[in-house]
């Protein structure tokens, strides 16, 4: 696949850490020329810097003078944002569109330090490092067509990306989707250990848990069908499934629980938006 980069100026990274560097690794895979990118980070990881190098990418440790990015993609850590953003308001020009991927951080916090702009707030989560993650996107209403399609395209080589209706959305993605990682991860965890306790031992619990995970959620990937098809797939009447079911799936069992951990994430993404 080869992406044309329509944009007033250069495609200028913020950040190259984890979610950053991974953007950079994805967008130079895409067919995006090295010509095209500026990155600015005081201090790259050295294999982000050797890719850098090797593609033919501007590197800075600062924002240059006498530059216009056409995307400004800021790809660092929440709070770093206050400090970072400052030093950056010179690359914003009438044509630029900012693209934050940092939780938490506002569209009227980032206009408060780099004034009225086209802007796109994005929630990726961590399997965007590896191509597979999903990315939550909302565009204000500076945002032209043409600007909103760019965006899109820079962001779909971690995998998806859905766009909302409004930015208090966003907050529900990142409960969902951005902190979801993690509930999967101790999902394996719980099965690992339920595993130890029915008598396996606990390596071999913990292998048995993590590749059904996986495979579970690469046929998910694969399936044409839905969620609760591929379960009832799986599922025997009266079978040993059906016994685990009656126990998930009961008034007090997982969807209360996650109901509760969804707003209790909601919430706290709501209290750190201000």
């Amino acid at each position: 696949m080869t992406m044309t980069v329509r944009a007033a100026g250069p495609i200028v990274l913020v950040g190259a850490g984890n979610m950053g560097g991974a953007m950079l690794a994805g967008w130079l895979k895409s067919g995006i020329a090295g010509a095209d990118l500026l990155v600015v980070d005081p201090g790259p990881p050295p294999a982000m810097a050797k890719l850098i190098a090797d593609n033919g990418a501007r590197h800075e440790t600062a924002a240059p003078a006498g530059v216009k990015a056409g995307v400004l993609f800021l790809a660092v850590k929440p709070q770093m944002m206050g400090a970072v953003l400052p030093p950056l308001k010179g690359l914003v020009g009438p044509e630029t569109v900012v693209v934050s991927v940092a939780a938490g951080t506002t569209l009227g916090f980032m206009q408060s330090h780099l004034g009225d702009a086209a802007m796109v707030r994005a929630m990726p989560n961590t399997p965007a490092m590896i191509g597979r993650g999903v990315t939550g996107a909302f565009a204000n209403g500076a945002v032209s067509a043409a600007q909103r399609d760019l965006v899109h395209n820079l962001l779909k080589v971690s995998g998806p990306v859905e766009w909302v209706e409004t930015e208090a959305d966003i907050d529900a993605v990142t409960a969902v989707s951005g902190s979801g990682p993690a509930y999967v991860f101790y999902l394996v965890e719980c099965m690992a250990e339920a595993g130890r306790k029915a008598g396996l031992q606990a390596d071999l619990a913990m292998r048995l848990a993590r590749e059904t995970v996986a495979g579970a959620g690469e046929l998910l990937h694969q399936s044409p069908d839905d969620a609760s098809r591929l379960r009832q797939n799986v599922t025997s009447p009266g079978g040993t499934t059906a016994a685990a079911l009656s126990i998930l799936m009961a008034d007090d069992g997982m969807q209360p629980l996650f109901d509760k951990a969804i707003a209790a994430a909601r919430k706290r993404a709501e209290e750190l938006a201000g």
